[in-house]
């Protein structure tokens, strides 16, 4: 779904920003073409766009009766979130009674959660696991069919909020849903649970932890990942990894057997999944920001745990981007921080916007060029919409004209039934409407082309004249 740093196709509609210069329109008729004077200078500024980012974690105990969390974690600064959901009351190990389904309460808690997050206009990265507390406890699971049961009644939920959740981290295995050190943290168990999720999760990536269970999955062994590939319409094709041993070690932990083979199988699939985890072992040379860049770059990093590991944090907020890093001028005497927090995920900016249209102003067609200069890509689509606003601001045109699904050449057209007078246009880029209010907008990173009472990014203006 990605295409990094290429020109794409997608909608017509040109853009013009702030101080643009429209030439006055003597075409007889026929149309002429006008770029945009905008602001195509790349910002540096922290950008809040969905699916990406420095995340927060919310512990979320799930009993009989309900779910509880602490909603005073959702606040504006943060996009994206980790739901650790403690599903333990419902296992034999923990309750000491038996296996049991989901109660009806603690479902209804899940779609309230997910709800509260859309509200917000947030993301969520979503992990199941039977460890009381998020405490570290193994052999704690249920029976394997309860556990097939459970995400089968969990999945039609989570598809009601695909806009909404980012990942799924299969989990529900061993100490911090890790998948690891519990008896049945074997591809026995692994793989039937990878399954149904993608079996019962539509659209959405399902994330596992070492690339050898994505490997037993597949039915390959190790050596034969090279030539291996997923084809698009395949059900692994949405099967990806989180890594919470992410530069840790030169096996990030056990994560990779072979770390060059692995990360090259990988990236294939991290081209149109999510990519994350946590930072970890704070002396660690991996992550020294002359050495992690061009891996996270190749892994199409997108989120990682703001809150762990803070020695790791701390060193990138104490390290600086230079030209030792690379040839990104702009960010030269800029943490390492800033750098990462602004590159994780997809960053599109606008490099070039041109208008074609006659002085009957009937028709306007628009050309956009952008670039990502993210480490990862767009792996939602999203649907596109033109906003053209008249000199009070009030919105004179709002048609949807399509999908955007991470191009980075743009065109689009349309007809237009416009007054005279001088007009904004705006692309709005968005997951989906509610009551006719947008949620889930992308926001290029230009200054100034921002509207944030529109959600759009302006792309131009345009004149009609009186004769």
């Amino acid at each position: 779904m990605k295409v990094k740093n290429k020109i794409f196709a997608l909608i017509a509609v040109a853009v013009v920003f702030a101080c643009a210069f429209i030439l006055p329109c003597c075409t007889n008729g026929k149309p002429q073409s006008y770029v945009q004077q905008l602001n195509y200078t790349e910002s540096t500024e922290k950008i809040n766009n969905p699916d990406q980012g420095f995340y927060r974690p919310i512990y979320v105990r799930v009993t009989e009766s309900g779910i509880s969390y602490n909603r005073n974690i959702v606040s504006q600064a943060t996009q994206l979130y980790h739901l650790r959901i403690d599903i333990s009351a419902f296992s034999a190990a923990v309750n000491g009674q038996g296996d049991k389904l989901l109660s009806q309460a603690a479902l209804d808690g899940l779609k309230d959660l997910l709800g509260f997050l859309k509200e917000k206009d947030k993301n969520a990265v979503v992990r199941f696991a039977y460890d009381p507390s998020y405490g570290g406890a193994k052999n704690k699971e249920p029976e394997l069919q309860t556990i097939l049961q459970h995400i089968g009644q969990v999945c039609p939920i989570i598809n009601s909020y695909q806009s909404t959740v980012t990942a799924i981290e299969v989990g529900l295995i061993g100490p911090w849903g890790e998948m690891h050190s519990s008896a049945i943290a074997n591809a026995q168990n692994i793989s039937p649970i990878i399954d149904k999720f993608l079996s019962d999760a539509k659209n959405i990536p399902v994330l596992v932890r070492t690339p050898k269970m994505i490997y037993d999955y597949l039915g390959i062994t190790a050596d034969k990942a090279a030539d291996y590939t997923i084809g698009a319409t395949e059900k692994a094709y949405r099967l990806g990894l989180f890594n919470d041993g992410y530069l840790g070690s030169n096996s990030d932990l056990g994560t990779y057997a072979d770390r060059e083979r692995d990360i090259a199988f990988l990236s294939a699939q991290t081209a149109h999944l999510p990519y994350g985890g946590e930072v970890v072992i704070p002396d660690s040379p991996l992550h020294n920001i002359e050495s992690c860049l061009p891996e996270m770059n190749e892994l199409n990093l997108s989120y990682l745990n703001i809150e762990w590991n803070n020695n790791v944090i701390d060193k990138w907020k104490k390290s600086f981007y230079t030209r030792d890093c690379g040839t990104d001028e702009l960010y030269y005497g800029k943490t390492a921080f800033d750098y990462i927090q602004n590159h994780m995920g997809y960053r599109f900016v606008l490099k070039n916007s041109t208008f074609l249209y006659t002085d009957k102003l009937d028709k306007l067609s628009i050309e956009l060029s952008l670039k990502n200069v993210g480490f990862g890509n767009l792996n939602k689509e999203k649907r596109a919409k033109i906003i053209i606003t008249d000199e009070n601001g009030a919105v004179a045109v709002a048609k949807e004209v399509g999908v955007f699904c991470g191009e980075t050449e743009v065109r689009f057209s349309s007809k237009l039934n416009l007054d005279y007078g001088k007009y904004d246009v705006y692309l709005q880029l968005f997951g989906e409407e509610v009551e006719g209010a947008p949620l889930y907008c992308l926001q290029f990173a230009n200054d100034g082309l921002w509207n944030s009472a529109l959600k759009a990014n302006k792309i131009g203006s345009i004149e009609y004249l009186e004769k």
